[in-house]
Order: structure tokens, then C-alpha cells, then sequence
């Protein structure tokens, strides 16, 4: 169901942007793209720093609102901590000159300007006033509730912070991630005593179907027993195996299957992928299902708490891809410099490192009706 939230002026509309967004923004550029009078979502990017070409900034931010489609006009809002500056001329608002290039791309684009708008702590105004004026914070007004968004009080790094792990928690996974793998070692070698740890064995038996696992986890997100964290950490230590997990977690059991197959097939034979299953990390094709990603980032997210530090490369990994399918490259981006505090080499990671600074976003992303707000 679509929620419809009406802006009849510009500060009723500020109060709507963290509804839209998800979260309330600081130090950002957020984009609003709309389809006449409509818009479905918001888009943050960082501010332009100094070192920033801002021509090229404008270039990339608005080609990704350009893309969303149906998009034929654009607002804008700065979140900056920074004063505006009173001058001999008039207040000049923060940003001016990289929001002036912003605005002037967009037109070149063919898209028009719904509004510009600047927030400090001090205040807020329009870019597009030619003698800007502050106006108090007070008049933009509560954020109103949007059903199944959740609190949208933090900021976009909100909701980034691993779960609490007590040390007893992270001990008892850490001893029964090498008990498995001493385990799973053994069973390779034909050395099972019959004398192993029950829970250990159970673990075992999980990881004989691995898509089958790989489901049974998205259904209690939240309490993963102790040897099925880690067996899941397992699997995220193996390349192949979280390719397969992140992959059927995007589409379904089936896509699991396939996907396990064609990774066996490639590493045994150097069979290629198809396209069709390869597309989907690189965020091609149809849409996933929303909630079905967010079980699963629940589900690593909670792993990598509980991981030991080595293991947690993988969980992390997988909750940057994760989150970037879910149009959060924000957090894709925290989770992925938590890898690199670990390993600055990790594969996966710098290869989303790469996609996310060259600021590709999945295809579906910009496609209407992924969200369950809208602003008239």
C-alpha cells in the first residue's frame, strides 16, 4: 500500500524528506527525483569536498536521478553543519556554488526544479531566493508516520551497529566454528569417532545441503543457535559458498541450487556462470525481495557480532552487498570499511569498494514503486 504524504509549501515538504529517505540526514546531498507532481524516495550522497571536481559530482548525481524511471523534475535539500556566511550583499548559504552547478546540470538534463533547499543548525532557506532569508528549524514541524518505516530520528548511518555479543556469546562460537571445521575435517578423512559433539554432528549434517541451510537460517534471524552461527561463519569463510548464500538469498531456494552448481561446475571444470545468475551481484534483472534481503542482513549481521575477528570478513562482506541491494550504499560503504580494518585486501569487498565509488547502484533501485511513501 502507497502512503501519501502532502507538502503544500517548502517546509511542510522538508518535514516529509526523512519519511521518504528513511532516516534524517546530515552532511548530505539528498536528490528527490519526481514524476510530475510525485516523488517515491530520496538519493543522499555525501557533501562535495574540496578535492571534489564538482562538475564531475553534478555530472554523476544527477545522471543516477535521471535514471529513475519516469523522472522528469528534481528537488534538492543540503544538510550541512555548516553557518550560512552574512555578507555585505546578503546571506550566502553554504554550498552555493556546488548546488548552483547542481541545479544548472539538472536543467541541462531536461529536468525541472521542484526546490532547492538548504538546512543548518541555524536555520533553514532556499537556494532558489535570490536574497535568501533563514527560517526557524521550529517551522518545519514533526516527521510524520509513515507505516512499516520504522523510527527515522538517526541519521543515514543509522541502524550500521552490529548487534551485542557478550564475550560468553563470542567464546562459545569461536570454539564451536573449530570444532566444525576439526570436524568437517575428519568426516573427509573417514576419522569420525562417533564420541563428537552431538551439536557438532547436527551442524554437520546442516552443511550436506547447503541451499537447504542457507534458508532455514532467514527463519529465525534473530537466535541462530550457537553451531548453526557457526556454520553459517563457515560458509562465509568459503568464497564460493557466500556467493551461493547471496545469491539465493536475492532470488529463492531454486536460484541457490543453480547458483551451487554452476560455482562447482566452474571450479571443478572452469565451466562459465550463466549470465543470468551473475547478473544478480551486479544488481541486474529482476527486483529481490525486500524483505527477504533484510532477513538475511539480520541474519550476518548477527553472525559477524559473534564471529571470531578473521571470520568476520565474510558476514561483513555479505551485509555491504546486502545492504547495497537494498539501495543503502551508505551502509554498504561502513560495513566494507569494518573488512578493511581486518584485511585490506579482501576480494569481495574491494570489488564493492569499486562498484560503490564508481557509484553504480542495483538497476532496481531505480525503478518505481520500491518504496511505500510518496510525496505530493
Amino acid at each position: 500500500m502507497t502512503t501519501l504524504l502532502r507538502a503544500s509549501d517548502s517546509a511542510e515538504f522538508l518535514s516529509i524528506v526523512p519519511a521518504l529517505a528513511g532516516f534524517t540526514p546530515r552532511q548530505s546531498v539528498v536528490l528527490l527525483p519526481f514524476q510530475g507532481k510525485r516523488t517515491y524516495g530520496a538519493m543522499r550522497l555525501d557533501l562535495p569536498q574540496a578535492e571534489v571536481d564538482i562538475e564531475e559530482y553534478a555530472d554523476a548525481a544527477v545522471g543516477l536521478i535521471a535514471r529513475v524511471e519516469g523522472t522528469d523534475a528534481v528537488a534538492l535539500v543540503l544538510y550541512t553543519d555548516d553557518p550560512p556566511q552574512p555578507t555585505r550583499d546578503g546571506l550566502v548559504l553554504p554550498f552555493a556554488v556546488e548546488v548552483d552547478e547542481l541545479l544548472g546540470c539538472a536543467d541541462e538534463a531536461g529536468l525541472r526544479i521542484v526546490d532547492a533547499l538548504c538546512v543548518t543548525p541555524a536555520g533553514w532557506s532556499s537556494y532558489l531566493d535570490d536574497e535568501p532569508e533563514l527560517s526557524p528549524l521550529a517551522d518545519v514541524g514533526e516527521v510524520p508516520v509513515v507505516p512499516g518505516v520504522g523510527d527515522v530520528s538517526g541519521d543515514q548511518l543509522a541502524g550500521t551497529e552490529l548487534p551485542h555479543a557478550d564475550l560468553a556469546e563470542k567464546e562459545r562460537v569461536g570454539r564451536a566454528l573449530l570444532e566444525l571445521a576439526e570436524l568437517l575435517e575428519h568426516d573427509e578423512n573417514g576419522r569420525l569417532t562417533g564420541r563428537e559433539n552431538p551439536q557438532a554432528i547436527a551442524a554437520l549434517v546442516m552443511l550436506e545441503d547447503i541451499p537447504a541451510f542457507l534458508e532455514s537460517v532467514l527463519e529465525r534471524p534473530a537466535d541462530l543457535p550457537v553451531f548453526a552461527t557457526a556454520a553459517l561463519l563457515w560458509c562465509m569463510d568459503r568464497p564460493l559458498l557466500r556467493d551461493v548464500a547471496l545469491t539465493q538469498w536475492a532470488t529463492d531456494l531454486a536460484g541457490g541450487l543453480r547458483t551451487l552448481d554452476a560455482q562447482l561446475a566452474f571450479s571443478e571444470t572452469g565451466t562459465m556462470i550463466p549470465d543470468e545468475l551473475g547478473s544478480v551481484f551486479l544488481g541486474k534483472g529482476a527486483a529481490p525481495d525486500p524483505d527477504r534481503l533484510r532477513l538475511a542482513l539480520a541474519v550476518v549481521r548477527l553472525a559477524a557480532a559473534k564471529a571470531p575477528r578473521m571470520s568476520r570478513r565474510g558476514p561483513l562482506t555479505a551485509a555491504a552487498w546486502l545492504s547495497w541491494a537494498l539501495g543503502r550504499a551508505t551502509h554498504a560503504g561502513h560495513y566494507l570499511e569494518l573488512v578493511r580494518e581486518i584485511d585490506p585486501q579482501y576480494g569481495l569487498a574491494a570489488l564493492l569498494e569499486t562498484m560503490i565509488g564508481a557509484a553504480m547502484l542495483p538497476e532496481w533501485a531505480f525503478r518505481r514503486g520500491r518504496t511505500d511513501s510518496a510525496a505530493t
